[in-house]
């Protein structure tokens, strides 16, 4: 019987050899994220139900559980941006055909390349980057060292690649590493010629649209503004408590991202947001995505998220909750006034809320439910 063992450790070399050991005797894994508090990991090791967990201290067993289907290599919990997380189930042959098809878009080379592996381990973008180095035979270092220095160490002692969330793409020298990876988050306007943008997420294993293309073998449409995809890299469905369920899936057989986009002419994809995020305002459809990156530019926003808020004239207001970048605060005519000079005028937002921190995911995503909330309650 196959069963489900939690890994309950950072980034690390240990990860890395337990993880081998639990698929070297069939076994599928599932990392946990060293970030979530005690409730949160007892609530998802509740909800996933492993076997066993191993820890600094040894493999420890858990009780009943599920078994996991033969061909099952590893369980994710999303990430949640959009409600509770989900155990996504990844196979053996998804993960070794996303390698295969990754690997080839981006030209590795085992013989010179090796990644910098430091997103976490317990996120399909940070996992991925293990899984395509053991299965291609490309070397890496698995870390959590993602400060100013560490970064800087690594491009001078052999790291030729690395895949970072946006935020994080200025703690680096982009030019001193061949290739960046970006996901998770909305992209800045400028970007390093060396930089790759992906989109994808857990269920499809990792991103399989790199620069608004699709990798070998996957397929991707718009219909009715949603984006579906077919890939032979998709999950095989969701684990929890109760059994497994399927992916949505549209009646022909692709994959419901409700991830909104359009493609244009020559296949390209541009992804414009969730498909639960749009504001509609006076009639007129506004995507939090164009409007942020309106915002980042601006001088004094440190961060920002968009988000709409009922408003008995407009149907919905946009809302811009902003982290300021300086002891500057910008005041609401001033960033409406940045905005109309980038995007239509009724992106504009009509009401600023200043607040410390964005409530993101650990690999950048906004909490859009959160940052809702926040905003409603801020203009009671």
């Amino acid at each position: 019987m196959n069963r489900l063992i939690a890994i309950d450790l950072p980034n690390s070399a240990a990860f890395v050899d337990a993880f081998q050991r639990i698929w070297d005797r069939g076994d599928a894994a599932f990392p946990i994220d060293q970030r979530l508090p005690g409730p949160a990991r007892d609530s998802l090791l509740a909800e996933l139900t492993p076997a066993a967990v191993v820890d600094a201290s040894g493999e420890h067993q858990l009780g009943d559980s599920e078994p996991v289907e033969p061909g099952d290599a590893v369980v994710l919990a999303t990430s949640g941006s959009s409600g509770n997380p989900k155990g996504v189930i990844l196979t053996h042959e998804a993960i070794a055909y996303s390698a295969r098809i990754t690997n080839q878009r981006l030209g590795v080379d085992p013989a010179t390349d090796k990644w910098y592996a430091c997103l976490p381990f317990a996120h399909v973008g940070g996992l991925s980057v293990v899984l395509r180095s053991l299965l291609g035979g490309v070397a890496f270092t698995p870390t959590a060292d993602i400060d100013e220095s560490s970064l800087r160490l690594a491009a001078e002692t052999g790291h030729t690649m690395i895949s970072l969330v946006p935020a994080a793409l200025d703690r680096i020298d982009p030019i001193a590493w061949r290739t960046v990876l970006l996901g998770g988050s909305a992209m800045p306007a400028t970007l390093p010629p060396n930089a790759v943008r992906t989109y994808g997420m857990t269920e499809t294993g990792s991103g399989v649209v790199y620069d608004g293309l699709p990798l070998d073998s996957v397929s991707v449409r718009v219909v009715d503004g949603e984006i579906q995809l077919r890939t032979p890299t998709l999950a095989r469905g969701y684990r929890s408590a109760t059994g497994v369920t399927e992916l949505p899936m549209s009646g022909d057989g692709w994959f419901r991202t409700a991830d909104a986009g359009e493609l244009d002419h020559n296949g390209m994809l541009t992804v414009t947001g969730r498909v639960g995020d749009m504001i509609v305002t006076g009639g007129e459809k506004v995507w939090p995505e164009p409007v942020e990156r309106a915002l980042q530019s601006f001088p004094a926003v440190g961060d920002v998220a968009v988000c709409g808020v009922p408003d008995p004239s407009w149907g919905h207001a946009v809302v811009a909750v902003i982290v300021p970048g300086t002891s500057f605060v910008p005041d609401l005519e001033s960033l409406r006034r940045w905005v109309k000079q980038r995007l239509p005028a009724y992106c504009a937002p009509k009401h600023v809320v200043v607040v410390e921190a964005i409530p993101r995911t650990a690999l950048g995503k906004v909490r859009r439910r959160e940052v809702e909330a926040i905003a409603s309650r801020a203009l009671l």
